[in-house]
């Protein structure tokens, strides 16, 4: 195992906790979730709070916690190469003790599972947790949908 996830990016105050599978090739050189240009995830974001997102990763991090949301991956480290969720589902990989998260942050609501890698990998993991699938943010995701999206934040954020 020799690529590692990033650190939740979370608080006490966070409510909805947006579980991705693991950092692209793009995240991983910018170091940061959601580093490739094109991935929807930053504008679905900025969009729905109508609030501009800075470029840098405090900019980004401050807007998170100031909206009470968490981000983290499910896959914790793997051997994967390239940045294809179909590979990571044919390697092994260590996951992220998401019931410990959920337990010492009582105030998140909602577990949102950026794509279907995250959601099988999570529910396999985790048969006992509610995790709710949203269509992938990724830019290779042609049928992605903002509005599920903003359905799903109403849910926690209306």
């Amino acid at each position: 195992m020799n690529k590692v996830c990033f650190e939740a990016v979370a608080n006490k105050k966070s409510k909805a906790l947006v579980l991705g599978s693991f950092p692209s090739e793009k995240s991983l050189k910018v170091n940061f979730y959601y580093g490739n240009k094109s991935n929807r995830f930053w504008k679905v974001l900025a969009e729905y709070f109508n609030e501009k997102i800075g470029e840098s990763i405090d900019e980004k991090k401050q807007f998170l916690l100031a909206h009470n949301i968490a981000i983290w991956d499910i896959v914790k480290s793997t051997n994967l190469k390239g940045s294809s969720d179909n590979t990571l589902q044919k390697e092994e990989f260590e996951i992220n003790d998401i019931a410990s998260f959920l337990h010492s942050h009582k105030n998140v609501k909602a577990v949102f599972c950026n794509g279907k890698t995250s959601h099988k990998i999570a529910s396999q993991a985790f048969p006992d947790i509610d995790f709710i699938y949203l269509p992938s943010t990724s830019p290779a995701n042609v049928s992605f949908s903002k509005q599920v999206w903003f359905d799903a934040l109403d849910s926690v954020f209306k």
